[in-house]
């Protein structure tokens, strides 16, 4: 079964070891993106999801195994900042179910965004939050971005 859990403080390196797969990944779409001198990606700031309450990091779980994560920022509007599934588990339901269980955890407005570049990740969010709210979704682009706005009172989950 998909579930997310909140990831703890003691489990920050875990999701820096699982956040180098979604770091490399993205480099395809950002060429900013490199290497550092002992060969890993530069690790994200943190810091803000054990700190701040609007923050929150969380696993994404197949039963008690870890195979992504998502950060999500939790105001006025919920937003999506970064959203990541093993490929071994993309195209399966995987991310589709946890992306659920994430809008149906926090109630609100939401918006998700997406780079233009990353066709993939546009599709996906477009697909997801268009059958999950029966197409009462905004889309917009701006600054480089596609980015999806609703209302969980939408949600037909």
């Amino acid at each position: 079964m998909i579930h997310i859990r909140k990831v703890k403080k003691s489990e920050e390196a875990m999701l820096h070891n699982l956040m180098q797969f979604y770091i490399y990944d993205f480099s395809k779409y950002i060429s900013e993106i490199k290497l550092e001198d002992d060969c890993t990606y530069k690790p994200f700031e943190l810091s803000q999801y054990w700190e701040e309450k609007t923050h929150h990091a969380f696993f994404i779980c197949l039963d008690a195994k870890i195979i992504g994560f998502t950060l999500v920022d939790i105001e006025e509007i919920n937003r999506v900042l970064e959203f990541f599934v093993l490929a071994s588990y993309q195209s399966k339901g995987v991310g589709k179910a946890a992306a659920r269980k994430l809008f149906e955890s926090f109630s609100g407005y939401w918006k998700v965004s997406q780079i233009e570049k990353n066709y993939p990740a546009k599709a996906f969010w477009r697909s997801l939050i268009f059958d999950v709210t029966n197409g009462e979704m905004e889309e917009e682009y701006r600054e480089g971005k596609c980015i999806q706005s609703f209302h969980t009172s939408s949600l037909s989950i």
